[in-house]
């Protein structure tokens, strides 16, 4: 179940646009602090696959607490994977 609608032309399995959803949930000051914890590990899971994708090579994360939280996470996927 997505957290945000999302547009019937995009796949399921989308994982920019889960990513995306996710994100603007979390930087969104109206979202409850339980959906915040509902959102976090949905975005954490569509990592790998933009990390495999270079979407990070491509796009900055403007938002200081979100960037650090996806550095943070590409970096022990990176730990992982050596």
């Amino acid at each position: 179940m997505s957290l945000l609608p999302i547009p019937s032309h995009a796949s399921r399995t989308d994982a920019l646009t889960d990513f995306v959803a996710h994100a603007q949930l979390m930087l969104d000051p109206a979202t409850p602090e339980s959906v915040r914890r509902e959102a976090e590990p949905r975005l954490l899971a569509q990592l790998p696959t933009l990390l495999a994708l270079g979407v990070f090579e491509l796009f900055t994360i403007r938002d200081p607490a979100l960037q650090a939280l996806v550095h943070d996470e590409l970096q022990a996927h990176r730990m992982r994977a050596a």
